[in-house]
């Protein structure tokens, strides 16, 4: 078994590669700045995404876009929104995701399946206010989520959209209610559950429904 992860290099990327290692599936994990057993790419570079691709000559099992920011956390309705916030965020957490899928797909064994990072905070039915900045890329990538996996189905490839749980990392913060460890061990269950059958589901890392 082969997998990808993007934004590996720390936190749930990073948790989630160490677990598939320990029991000796092979990761090809990134990040922005690469590292060990890293290789660098950033996710808003749709040419280097495309290049990363071109070098796996083995298929992929299962590929994770997991790379994502949250650029607007300290700023509140009233203040600056400035324009790059609204370009960087859906550049990344969005656009990002389809270009690593739109880019892996030829690489992609039959039977492969997608997983998508998303977040509670991308449902519009827990539509708690602020982070709007955040919230709107999570939404659309969503969104994006449950469009593939239409599209997809019929290729045999399953796609799943996940909300990791309040995680104690750089961006869920250190009043987050689980570790990395936790989610990563969650969302490994989730991936091996996906299947046809589930397509374009979006749940919890514990597998609890998330409402759309």
């Amino acid at each position: 078994m082969q997998v990808v992860i993007t934004g590996a290099s720390r936190g749930i990327g990073a948790n989630l590669a160490q677990q598939y290692r320990n029991v000796g599936i092979n990761v090809i994990g990134t990040s922005r700045n690469g590292g060990p057993q890293l290789h660098p790419l950033d996710v808003t570079d749709s040419a280097a995404i495309g290049a990363l691709a071109q070098t796996i000559t083995t298929p992929v099992d299962l590929l994770v876009c997991n790379a994502g920011v949250f650029l607007d956390r300290p700023l509140s309705l009233g203040e600056t929104y400035d324009d790059a916030i609204w370009a960087d965020s859906f550049a990344t957490n969005v656009t990002g995701v389809f270009q690593t899928v739109h880019h892996f797909l030829p690489k992609l064994a039959p039977n492969a399946k997608i997983a998508i990072i998303s977040s509670q905070m991308g449902s519009s039915e827990r539509a708690n206010g602020s982070s709007y900045v955040y919230r709107a890329s999570k939404s659309a990538a969503l969104n994006l989520g449950r469009n593939l996996a239409v599209d997809l189905a019929p290729k045999g490839i399953a796609v799943g959209i996940y909300h990791p749980g309040w995680v104690i990392t750089d961006m869920g913060g250190a009043n987050a209610a689980i570790t990395p460890e936790v989610s990563a061990a969650g969302l490994i269950e989730r991936f091996a559950a996906l299947s046809l059958e589930t397509t374009g589901v979006f749940e919890a890392y514990d597998g609890a429904p998330m409402p759309f």
